[in-house]
């Protein structure tokens, strides 16, 4: 898909995207013509800031992070080059959308593995050998763990906001949930109509019930009604002009995810996430009704350089967001204080 429409709070950095041959997957299906798109916050050129990788969440681009990047922010581009990467299925990234080769359907199914194997991939492009941090939200928090695992050494620091190890049977549940509403809806002749159950089943599972009920009467525009926020919210979604196939197979990664399946593993979660040598920040809500508080709790708990915060707002899943902005705050001091620890050029 072409870039969505700025939104509010969007930073319009450079865009690029790179041609990277061929893709070996997991499944050993290949991605015939590797396009990774990404964004940087500051200059590759300037070696004397140390680099930091940005991951997106399902479903969302490189401005997934944006609340945490700007001046005086724990992503400040005067201290560090930030490189947001779009994860494969994004439709920016190569995906079923904008696949010329392998269009729709028989795009190849990845993994969260191998997201991380095609940004690794991007970072040889771009010469970058190590770097000072990779940082994620949600499904972003899943690939910073992933990254940890696969390859110890590339980062001094790894930040996963709201993240999994080993994805819940609930999360899959949500997700199964999710495909089935777009599945059923995507015949239907507008975007509104192919997304409106599947806003309706997200939105209420990013929150929590008092975070829903606050952003219903804080939007003036449909006068606290919540099918009216609803109806709003699809509007927005419709108007990304995002492909449905391309969220369905970003979730069929999510589903499928466990650092413990790695090479070397054996399946074995708890020894995968002992493994991460990095210094390595989780953050979780109070309560998530999307990736449950104790799966990112428990993973903390098995890598020994772990710091854990608890969030104490009341909005569920969209605590790591824009969306928050007192939880905002706080995740941009204590990730910058985290990130000022060890600031050396690489």
């Amino acid at each position: 898909m072409a870039h969505p429409p700025l939104a509010p709070g969007w930073i319009d950095a450079p865009h690029h995207v790179a041609s990277l041959g061929c893709l070996a997957l997991e499944s050993g299906e290949v991605i015939d013509d590797l396009r990774i798109s990404y964004v940087v916050h500051g200059s590759l050129d300037n070696s004397s800031r140390p680099v930091i990788f940005g991951l997106c969440s399902i479903g969302s681009t490189h401005h997934r992070l944006d609340f945490l990047i700007g001046a005086g922010r724990a992503l400040d581009p005067s201290r560090f080059t930030i490189v947001v990467i779009d994860a494969l299925g994004n439709g920016l990234s190569s995906s079923p959308s904008n696949s010329q080769t392998q269009p729709g359907e028989r795009f190849p199914r990845f993994t969260i593995r191998d997201m991380v194997a095609s940004q690794r991939v991007l970072a040889s492009h771009l010469g970058i050998g190590a770097v000072a941090a990779i940082v994620g939200a949600s499904m972003g928090g899943m690939q910073a763990l992933q990254w940890g695992v696969s390859y110890p050494d590339f980062a001094r620091s790894l930040v996963a906001l709201v993240p999994m190890a080993k994805t819940a049977p609930w999360s899959q549940a949500i997700n199964h949930a999710g495909r089935l509403a777009l599945t059923n809806a995507r015949e239907l002749p507008t975007a509104e109509a192919r997304w409106e159950t599947w806003v309706a089943l997200m939105s209420v599972l990013a929150r929590s019930p008092s975070r829903l009920a606050a952003d219903v009467a804080a939007n003036q525009d449909v006068n606290k009604d919540a099918l009216a926020w609803l109806a709003a919210c699809t509007r927005s979604m419709a108007a990304q002009k995002s492909d449905p196939l391309d969220w369905i197979y970003q979730s069929y990664a999510y589903d499928a995810h466990d650092v413990g399946a790695s090479t070397g593993f054996g399946g074995d979660t708890q020894k995968a996430l002992a493994s991460i040598r990095a210094r390595t920040l989780v953050a979780v809500p109070s309560l998530d009704l999307y990736n449950p508080v104790e799966s990112g709790i428990w993973a903390a708990e098995q890598i020994e350089r772990s710091e854990l915060i608890r969030l104490p707002f009341p909005s569920g899943h969209l605590v790591a967001s824009e969306a928050e902005p007192q939880a905002a705050a706080q995740l941009n001091d204590r990730i910058g204080r985290f990130l000022s620890y060890d600031e050396p050029a690489l």
